[in-house]
């Protein structure tokens, strides 16, 4: 058995990932339109009706934006997620005008409100849930397991709390928030409010807060494990600025690339690779 890993996209114009193994298929957020959704999954050679569960992080635009359509599209799939995520999703819908559609497209039966570490078994895969901490309703961060591999996704938390370090210690494949250097963003030009907004502790990680939840990590848990910096703002940050702030306090911490660990960054609106395990 096979498990992988795809980012669709990754950022605050959309995010959407693939988990897969040979059998079963689930998306994490929704936040790029079907059309998008479904030419990605037949790039990655997965077919729609193989697409059992959407897992929703959040209610933010940016991871659910394509929810409606997309459940109308795949009738046989179930969306999961908080019962806050999940109302706030509703809510939303409502305001926007889109509440019979919505009810109509996910009607009551497929919204499956989830705890935080209650298992989920979808085909051959486990999900488990964990908190994070972002402006959001009930935010959630997901691990998914098969045939002792596992892939774990934290992106949108302004901080990496013990729940969260447990929930991803396991994983060999860890999707995780790099979203902004901070003297960019201090520097830049938002506005003030959406500045303080990002530094809190319920906004977005920076590239210094990413490396040192990953130093944490190492010390909990030291196996081999690939590593997908995630989310990345596209004023405040670059790839190769995320990339090359995180080896290099990591290796101030004496972790490098190499054997035990292998980096890498998620680009916006760019597909990434299919990582196999």
């Amino acid at each position: 058995m096979s498990l992988s890993v795809c980012a669709f996209s990754s950022g605050s114009s959309g995010n959407c990932y693939l988990v897969r193994t040979d059998t079963a298929a689930v998306l994490i957020d929704a936040g790029i339109s079907a059309t998008r959704i479904f030419k990605q999954l037949e790039r990655a050679e997965t077919k729609p009706e193989d697409v059992k569960s959407l897992f929703l992080t959040h209610e933010h635009i940016d991871h659910v934006r394509g929810v409606r359509v997309l459940m109308k599209r795949l009738p046989q799939a179930k969306v999961f997620a908080s019962s806050g995520t999940i109302e706030a999703v509703e809510r939303a819908c409502r305001r926007a005008g889109e509440g019979a559609a919505f009810d109509s497209d996910v009607p009551h039966r497929r919204r499956k409100p989830i705890l935080p570490e209650e298992p989920i078994q979808i085909g051959d895969m486990t999900v488990r849930a964990f908190r994070t901490l972002h402006d959001a309703a009930d935010p959630y961060g997901y691990s998914i397991a098969a045939g002792g591999k596992e892939v774990a996704i934290v992106t949108d938390t302004g901080a990496v709390t013990d729940e969260i370090l447990e929930g991803v210690a396991d994983a060999d494949v860890l999707v995780l928030e790099s979203n902004h250097d901070t003297q960019m963003l201090r520097e830049g030009s938002y506005p003030w409010l959406l500045k303080q907004r990002i530094l809190s502790e319920r906004g977005h990680l920076s590239n210094a807060q990413a490396a040192e939840a990953l130093t944490r990590l190492f010390s909990l848990r030291g196996h081999k494990r690939v590593v997908l910096l995630a989310h990345l703002s596209d004023e405040n940050n670059t790839p190769a600025l995320a990339e090359r702030t995180v080896i290099t306090l990591l290796a101030r911490a004496g972790l490098y690339t190499g054997e035990s660990l292998y980096l890498g960054v998620l680009l916006r609106d760019t597909p990434s690779l299919i990582y196999r395990l």
